[in-house]
């Protein structure tokens, strides 16, 4: 599952959210969502976003992922503003770039599990290359016999981790998880952290959750709290 990283060397952030503002509705009374959010990601490490339901956190990822444009303040990956590209050129960038696990895993029921993991090289002509890292992550992701399954016949921590083989399929630089454990049981959910830290040994990673375990296991914790994120000292 491995992307590369040099150890030893200060590397730029993979991803960095600098001064997010956003806000819905009219001009004269918008809901702010988003306020003056700062935030980085580096090579080899897990920042959890934590907060309550409702506090912005999936709005953060989203931005974060180029989903959603912010009123003010700047996406960057690797260095570079996502700002200017335009639709088409953020949509390959993304693609080779970030890899994202939605919070409802975001399977296609009509698609077996293995062709799920595929669904983002499926754009091009699939090769033998593309096969084989599909089996092989889920069978890194203790998912070997799964292949053939359909969503609706595996468990909610197969699904999620479907979805993870799917984000990481790219080999991308930066993965972004919203709320990955939600609505899984303690053990099911300690082997998807599990997961994830392996994952962010070579990767930046940012993940929305109010698990106790996933706030432990990341490197940075920031709080969402008062429209606005906080760091938290460990």
């Amino acid at each position: 599952m491995t992307a590369s990283t040099e150890p030893g060397l200060i590397c730029t952030p993979t991803l960095t959210l600098e001064q997010i503002y956003l806000a819905y509705g009219e001009s004269r009374r918008p809901t702010i969502v988003l306020e003056g959010v700062s935030l980085a990601v580096s090579p080899g490490s897990m920042v959890c976003v934590a907060g309550r339901s409702g506090s912005g956190k999936t709005t953060l990822l989203k931005v974060a992922h180029g989903a959603l444009r912010p009123d003010t303040g700047r996406v960057l990956w690797e260095g570079e503003d996502i700002a200017p590209f335009s639709s088409d050129q953020l949509a390959l960038k993304r693609r080779n770039l970030v890899g994202y696990v939605p919070q409802d895993s975001g399977l296609i029921e009509t698609m077996t599990a293995f062709e799920n993991v595929l669904v983002p090289r499926m754009p091009e002509r699939l090769s033998r290359k593309d096969v084989d890292r599909a089996r092989m992550l889920m069978a890194d992701l203790g998912l070997r016999g799964r292949e053939n399954h359909r969503p609706n016949a595996l468990s909610g921590g197969e699904r999620q981790r479907v979805a993870l083989a799917r984000a990481l399929i790219n080999d991308p630089a930066i993965v972004l998880a919203d709320e990955p454990t939600s609505g899984l049981d303690r053990s099911t959910a300690d082997r998807v952290i599990d997961i994830l830290v392996d994952v962010a040994k070579d990767r930046a990673v940012l993940v929305a959750s109010h698990d106790p375990g996933l706030i432990i296991a990341a490197q940075l914790t920031h709080q969402m709290e008062a429209l606005a994120i906080a760091p938290q000292p460990r």
